[in-house]
């Protein structure tokens, strides 16, 4: 069996303080040597980003719409066993899921499908026995798989309102009391247009992060908290096993066929690996880490640069990833390094492979605009501009069905999840896929795709359909293979 320690924090809504108490509690129990690690539930980039900060290692995405319940499982065991502690941070309130009418892809679905307890985080502001009613009704609306919720914390609450409560709300309402935060204005973060600011623009974020973390120490129940956690059911050894569709996909990468296939691209300066460029700056920031494992697992080298501040792309690569983020913000400084938009240019021109999501498509655009109605040409690799919205246009999950009509990295028949959740649009954001909105049935064009590259708004989870990006990598593969 896995004994895999865990608990989830979660909230009747957003706005509750989950993101800045789940990186509080994570400094807490790295300070205390439990070696946590930290997972954050949907489609979310900036969350992990704080709790990366905060551990020095990858946080990871956990979600049942991309992935389904044994992938999920198999995602969150296989990192999991590896850590003292797991820390997962809910989305939205614990019970809204897929459409907003079901919970589906919820923080309670994934607290479901991990088995993992949930700490409600509740905003106490000027509440005292309402509490109580209140409680109850998250309490007595769980399903019959069983209660997920096991304790509460009482967030912009006193000191005096906790110790009041405790023996109250822990008779009625069976949850175990885990404490108060205080207000702490100090420790509030900013927010923009996709969400919280990212934690390379807080210059005092760790100090924050360590007076957060003592300040719960004063104020939560740690032990109480590690209890809840300690007594997570186990899972079983086979939790840890690789799902069939990634291991068939396995087999066919490392057969002798996959191998020579790899082995034909390097060079001197690759040493047999098939390398990826990956663009990665302040610009280019969200990645889901469990697709960049994903692409490592099927034998690729990933080699980041930095489209804002490199030149240009690095020598021996054999395809090219670029993934969201907040291009729009730096488009001055995009534009303006002309030489690395080029060396982008040749090599896209020249054939090579490549994948471009949301602000990376925004950045293979003729001409891109930035906040401020400022106009900046940019790599010019896709006809057309990039422009602002004053709302956001197509967003939340979407399965993804290739077109009929021309060879596509998705063949006929399969589909990839993902997302869209943006403020810019295209004058031309592609038709060569299809998009589909869950419950709701809206759908709608997107995506530039050929067989060897796929570009649009839309953010892929590559574990969805890993034969995708399987395909990605083969065609990576042939780009450096001397002509026969």
């Amino acid at each position: 069996m896995l004994h895999l320690p865990r608990f989830m924090l979660a909230a009747p809504s957003s706005g509750s303080g989950k993101t800045m108490l789940t990186c509080g509690i994570l400094q807490a129990l790295k300070n205390r040597g439990c070696a946590p690690a930290s997972y954050k539930c949907g489609p979310d980039y900036i969350d992990p980003m704080f709790h990366s900060r905060v551990l020095g290692t990858p946080s990871r995405n956990l979600d049942t719409f991309f992935t389904g319940e044994e992938t999920t499982r198999y995602l969150f065991a296989r990192s999991a066993k590896h850590a003292g502690i797991s820390v997962m941070e809910g989305v939205m309130g614990l019970y809204d899921g897929v459409g907003g009418i079901t919970d589906q892809a919820s923080a309670y679905d994934l607290a479901r499908v991990t088995d993992t307890p949930v700490i409600l985080i509740v905003n106490a502001k000027g509440m005292s026995l309402s509490l109580i009613p209140f409680l109850k009704g998250f309490v007595d609306y769980q399903r019959a798989d069983g209660r997920v919720i096991q304790g509460v914390i009482l967030n912009r609450a006193t000191k005096m309102t906790s110790m009041l409560l405790k023996e109250k709300i822990e008779q009625e309402t069976g949850l175990k009391l885990i404490g108060y935060v205080p207000e702490l204005t100090a420790c509030r973060v900013e927010s923009r247009h996709l969400g919280l600011v990212t934690p390379g623009e807080i210059q005092d974020l760790q100090t924050r992060m360590e007076e957060l973390a003592g300040e719960l120490e004063k104020s939560l129940d740690f032990e109480a908290l590690l209890a809840i956690a300690e007594h997570a059911r186990d899972y079983p050894d086979e939790a840890g096993d690789i799902p069939k569709e990634v291991s068939d996909v396995l087999q066919v990468q490392q057969s002798p066929e996959g191998k020579r296939a790899i082995s034909k691209t390097a060079t001197s300066e690759c040493s047999g690996s098939l390398r990826i460029a990956v663009a990665k700056d302040e610009a280019f920031c969200f990645y889901y880490q469990d697709n960049l494992e994903l692409l490592k697992l099927l034998g690729a080298e990933l080699v980041y640069f930095s489209p804002i501040h490199d030149r240009v792309m690095p020598d021996g690569c054999s395809g090219l990833l670029i993934g969201g983020g907040y291009p729009e913000l730096y488009a001055e400084a995009l534009s303006e390094n002309k030489s690395m938009l080029a060396s982008v240019r040749r090599a896209i021109e020249g054939g090579m492979p490549y994948l471009a999501e949301c602000g990376g498509f925004m950045y293979l655009h003729e001409k891109m605009q930035d906040m401020q109605d400022h106009w900046y040409p940019m790599a010019g690799v896709l006809l057309g501009e990039s422009y602002r919205t004053p709302k956001l246009g197509r967003f939340g999950y979407i399965t993804l069905q290739a077109k009929e009509g021309k060879p596509q990295l998705l063949v006929p028949g399969e589909t990839i999840r993902g997302h869209e959740f943006h403020y810019f649009d295209s004058t031309d954001p592609g038709s060569d896929y299809h998009a589909e909105k869950p419950v709701t049935g809206r759908s709608w064009d997107c995506i530039h795709g050929t067989k060897a590259s796929a570009a649009g708004y839309p953010h892929l989870y590559y574990w969805s359909n890993p034969k995708f990006v399987a395909r990605f990598l083969d065609e990576a593969g042939k780009y450096l293979l001397p002509p026969d």
